[in-house]
């Protein structure tokens, strides 16, 4: 049955949509998305003003590094670090193109230099350090300036005395860039051993998905570990463990909701709730540190 204007504008105010919808007029102007999970299509500003979360399954669509973090600092508190690092080719790298080439393109589309940003900000008032990993440049894996700006970021807020938020999506170390990608683990773990000792406060966002190297090094050494609902986080691929095994894994194996019931992830946080999740951790820490000070 055809669907009257007055309904479909009234059922679009509920976040709904009734009636059939051509895939011609799914994609035209971008108007509408489709959720890849549930096969809803909703209409884009809605999706956009919930965090980019279907309201129909909950599934969490990957959003890039600047969205991020408008959704989670206050308006106009984020100051970018160390913006003007720019990758380089230090081996001649080329598979099936040049190394090069790839960044170049990365760069174009995405508007970054490479797979990271970086800055302070406030969260509820609350001043942090955050880095923001993008997926979109290079499946956002770490290379040398990833990982170089991760450390410097760790040790200004080290010397700052501030909380550290890394937000995390990878799919690991950046083979192009050989033992130089894969030093980047040891570099950033020993700062955050460093900002560890200072007595402040880390914590990993895992969203999806985090994998490889990322997860071997900074993503598993928070003090507090959170992830998004059903991401994605593991090492190696499902594949290669099963065929090292020998055995079948659990369809849910390497998904956040896996990992918490092992204990390798401590909360999961929708990000809908998050910045008001993010504000309350340090806002308990602030207050706990200025007891321990007084205390001592």
């Amino acid at each position: 049955m055809p669907v009257s204007l007055f309904d479909w504008f009234a059922d679009r105010r509920k976040g709904q949509f009734v009636g059939k919808v051509t895939q011609e007029s799914e994609e035209s102007d971008g108007l509408w998305e489709k959720c890849p999970e549930c096969g809803q299509v909703v209409y884009r500003k809605d999706l956009i003003d919930n965090c980019s979360v279907c309201n129909n399954c909950g599934h969490h669509n990957r959003i890039d590094s600047k969205e991020r973090i408008r959704l989670i600092t206050d308006p106009n508190t984020f100051k970018s670090i160390n913006n003007h690092l720019t990758p380089v080719d230090p081996l001649g790298f080329k598979d099936r193109r040049a190394y090069a080439d790839r960044l170049r393109e990365s760069q174009a589309s995405t508007g970054l230099k490479d797979g990271v940003l970086t800055g302070t900000c406030e969260v509820d008032s609350i001043p942090m350090a955050l880095a923001v990993m993008d997926f979109r440049f290079m499946g956002g894996s770490m290379g040398s300036v990833v990982g170089e700006k991760i450390t410097r970021l760790i040790e200004y807020s080290t010397k700052e005395k501030l909380p550290l938020l890394i937000v995390c999506a990878s799919g690991g170390a950046r083979m192009q860039e050989g033992m130089l990608s894969l030093m980047q683990m040891a570099k950033i773990s020993g700062a955050l051993e460093r900002h560890r000792d200072a007595q402040l406060l880390y914590m990993p966002l895992l969203t999806h998905p985090t994998t490889g190297g990322v997860t071997a090094s900074f993503a598993m050494l928070g003090d507090l570990i959170l992830a998004e609902p059903k991401a994605l986080i593991g090492f190696a691929g499902r594949r290669v463990i099963e065929q090292t095994l020998r055995e079948k894994l659990p369809d849910n194996f390497q998904t956040a909701e896996y990992l918490q019931d092992h204990g390798f992830v401590d909360t999961i946080v929708p990000r809908t709730e998050l910045k008001e999740t993010l504000a309350k951790i340090l806002r308990l820490h602030k207050t706990q540190k200025v007891k321990v000070q007084s205390n001592t």
